[in-house]
């Protein structure tokens, strides 16, 4: 389980084949790896991964091909967001992530307004039924709160604040229209479908 709160940007070095999927090598700045441990998990880009080799700084995982095909920003050299997975005394200051990418949503809108930035994303419909006003959705590893919901023929446009500091220690800063995310949906919002499904089911 993660927070979403990033502790650093590293960087993947390497893109090694790896049968049908990749070995990547990951530089991971100052995240420390003091307290880490073959078969860890780190998320990278807001995805859960296991450290199969730890070398100072450097770090390497194995991700499958079903992996690299339902995220983006694996499959390539460039900037990761990065958070070690949570102790259970650890303040929660962002919300529970579970590390597994429910889905890609794109940069339909992303400007500086005033000291902030906007982010517009486009959910894919699939996943609409999990965004609301104020909840939480984790976009490339990084915990946010939702400002606005719009439904469309296409999915639904979620609008996000993004604060200087957000900007700074992230790699949001890089998003351009477009781009494709990396997006889970509220832990939570899923449990509560299930248990309605459940009572809707018995009458």
């Amino acid at each position: 389980m993660f927070t979403g709160i990033v502790s650093t940007v590293g960087r993947i070095e390497r893109v090694d084949p790896l049968g049908d999927g990749a070995r990547l090598t990951i530089d991971s700045a100052s995240l420390g790896l003091d307290d880490v441990g073959i078969g860890d998990s780190i998320a990278i880009q807001g995805a859960c991964m296991t450290a199969v080799a730890i070398d100072g700084a450097r770090f390497s995982v194995e991700v499958s091909r079903e992996s690299l095909n339902r995220t983006t920003g694996l499959d390539r050299p460039g900037e990761v967001n990065l958070e070690k997975a949570m102790r259970l005394s650890d303040r929660v200051g962002g919300h529970l992530v579970s590390g597994h990418v429910d889905g890609l949503g794109r940069v339909v809108r992303f400007e500086e307004v005033g000291e902030s930035w906007r982010l517009d994303l486009l959910v894919p419909a699939e996943l609409s039924r999990y965004v609301a006003y104020k909840g939480s959705a984790t976009v490339n590893g990084v915990s946010l709160t939702v400002n606005s919901v719009e439904d469309t023929a296409d999915g639904t446009v979620i609008s996000i604040n993004l604060i200087p500091h957000t900007i700074q220690v992230t790699t949001l800063r890089l998003l351009r229209n477009g781009d494709r995310v990396n997006l889970e949906v509220d832990l939570i919002a899923r449990y509560v479908e299930r248990m309605l499904g459940e009572l809707r089911a018995s009458g």
